[in-house]
């Protein structure tokens, strides 16, 4: 049985993205029209625009299609703006970024993951605008500054160097928390420190690297 994936694609902005206050239009734009299902793996392709997180391999997982809608609304991107992206997962959302800026660099610790994102954006024409990195981003240093950045994985606190990649005025998407109970928070680097906007609950998977220590309850 083959699935009319355009119409898949349709039905999923229709019936979950808007009714989740996902009204911005280029966001829905991009939603309407780039095909998430080339970015989901083949086993899974099936599920490419249902209501759930998609595994991917190595512990990672693709977000619901609505937490994806959310957190592009809330970045507001522009043309002309740099974007870097904590966790490439499946590239899905490196697609979605650089249809919306300029230019975008995606760090993923899993050079599995990071190579076929990179095929997966080549394969759409995409590599041009960006860049994935082989990186863990709780180790990661760089000299340069970014309008915004996109964490795709979650964090019991946003660690204090992602803020320092943020030029002024800029702004910085992450989950932060403990599971199953997290907050979806937008982060403005502005000129008299961090002003935090809370945006939702919802519940992720932790960056590699970020999930809490266990507590022992005696």
């Amino acid at each position: 049985m083959s699935i009319d994936f355009n119409h898949a694609r349709e039905t999923m902005v229709e019936q979950q993205i808007r009714p989740w206050d996902v009204l911005e239009p280029r966001v829905l734009e991009v939603l309407s029209t780039l095909p998430r299902e080339a970015f989901v793996p083949e086993i899974h392709r099936a599920l490419a625009y249902a209501d759930l997180e998609i595994p991917l391999g190595h512990g990672a997982r693709m977000m619901k299609p609505v937490v994806e809608g959310r957190m592009l609304q809330a970045l507001d991107l522009q043309p002309g703006e740099e974007v870097l992206e904590i966790g490439t997962g499946s590239g899905f959302i490196s697609a979605c970024l650089s249809a919306l800026a300029r230019e975008v660099v995606s760090l993923e610790i899993v050079p599995e993951l990071a190579a076929a994102a990179q095929a997966r954006l080549q394969a759409q024409g995409l590599a041009q605008r960006v860049r994935v990195e082989t990186a863990d981003a709780l180790q990661y240093q760089t000299t340069r500054r970014f309008d915004a950045i996109c964490v795709t994985g979650a964090v019991t606190e946003v660690p204090a160097h992602f803020r320092q990649w943020l030029r002024p005025g800029g702004r910085l998407f992450a989950v932060r928390g403990r599971s199953p109970v997290m907050e979806a928070v937008l982060l403005h680097e502005a000129v008299n420190g961090p002003r935090v906007e809370s945006l939702f609950e919802t519940d992720l998977a932790y960056l590699a690297g970020a999930a809490p220590a266990p507590q022992f309850e005696f």
